[in-house]
Order: structure tokens, then sequence, then C-alpha cells
């Protein structure tokens, strides 16, 4: 069942990304184009090309005739969604920036408390915004107000506040759960490349290195590789 709910999070998270980018391209090509064709209609008038003016003027009031107002509002809401459902996978896969200068000194049963400390006030702040947001969106869905450009309803659009969070919420929870078992924390490592394989086996002399900084935020599991 998380498998599924994993993978649906990354799914959503890249189509929204995916919309949003596609959406950009098209209205600035367009825009571009616009200026574009308007420069040539006005070179061919100027240069008596008159049946180039004439297709050139028909393509333009053809590209003027797309409307394509709605799309920044589209991409704005896009990006919200994108922003809240983005936070909720970063606390499963480790990758929110984290000040533990103080946490790496101490040892390890300080060190565990405190990371449980910290990942419940993380799940107690994402809960109340959840509470908060749902019920926020049932009195915009009472209001019946609508976006400008797209008239979507915006209880629909809001409701990224509360799905958002929630799943943000339950992220939290897993982590500390799983950290309470195990004592290990998710870790992104931003300089793997998927489809390049590396060793895995341990921490090389370079991660050791990074490891022990008071910088890295570090977890009651890790071993540095045998030499």
């Amino acid at each position: 069942m998380l498998r599924i709910l994993d993978r649906a999070e990354e799914v959503l998270i890249a189509a929204l990304i995916a919309t949003a980018t596609v959406l950009i391209f098209v209205s600035v090509t367009h825009r571009f184009t616009l200026g574009f064709v308007a420069d040539f209609v006005g070179f061919f008038r100027g240069h008596g090309m008159t049946g180039a003016a004439a297709a050139a003027k028909s393509l333009y009031t053809t590209l003027r005739g797309i409307n394509l107002v709605w799309a920044q509002e589209l991409c704005i809401i896009l990006f919200v969604w994108m922003a809240k459902f983005g936070a909720a996978y970063g606390v499963r896969t480790g990758i929110h920036v984290g000040i533990d200068v103080l946490i790496n000194r101490l040892d390890a049963p300080k060190r565990r408390f405190f990371i449980l400390l910290g990942l419940g006030a993380g799940a107690l702040f994402t809960g109340i915004i959840a509470t908060l947001g749902a019920n926020f969106v049932m009195h915009m869905y009472h209001a019946s107000s609508t976006s400008p450009d797209l008239e979507l309803p915006m209880w629909l659009v809001y409701l990224a506040i509360p799905a958002g969070s929630s799943l943000m919420c339950f992220r939290f929870l897993q982590v500390a759960f799983s950290f309470a078992r195990t004592g290990e924390l998710p870790h992104h490592d931003h300089g793997h490349v998927d489809g390049v394989d590396t060793e895995t086996d341990g921490i090389d002399a370079e991660g050791d290195g990074l490891l022990h900084s008071p910088l890295t935020p570090r977890d009651l599991v890790e071993k540095p590789k045998d030499n």
C-alpha cells in the first residue's frame, strides 16, 4: 500500500512539473512568435511585398485568436500543488535542509530524543495546518468563489493545503516510526545519478568526511565503509 502511495506521489509531482513546463513553453513561444510575425508584417509592407504581408497578417490574426491568458494562472496553481506535495516527498526522502550542528554533537540517546522531538513537532505543525486548511476549504466551498481567468472553484485550488499538509504529516509520522524502530533516517544522495552504478556498501573516504561534518544530519546507524 505504501509503495502505491509513494508511486502515486511521484507521478503526481512529475505530472504537475511537466504540465507547468509545457504550458510556460507554449505561452512564451506564442508570445514571441506573435511579435516576430507582427515585425514581418511591417517589413513586408515597407518593401512593397503585398502578398507576403497579407499572408503574415493572416498568420498574425490566427495566432492572436489563440487565447493563452489563462496559462499563467494555471501555472501558478500547478506550482502551488507541486510545492505542497513536493514538501511531503522531501520529508520521505530526506531532502529538506536541516541545521543539526548541536544535535550531531550529542550522544546517541540524546540525539535520538531530539530527532524524534523534531519529527513529532513537524507532524503536529502540518497536522494543524491540514485541519485549519480543511476548515478553510469547507468555507470556500460554500462561498462559491471562482478564479479570475479559468473560473475554477477556489475551494478546488485551496484543496492543496489540507491534502498536501495531511500527506506531509503522514510522512513525518512514517519517518518517526521508522527511526524509532531502526534508528535510521532517510537520506538523499545529491551526487547520485540514476542509471550510473555506484558503490552501495558503506561510505567511502570522502563520504566519511562529510558524515562527520557537524553540518550533515546523522542518524544512529551510519557506519563508514571497511577499507
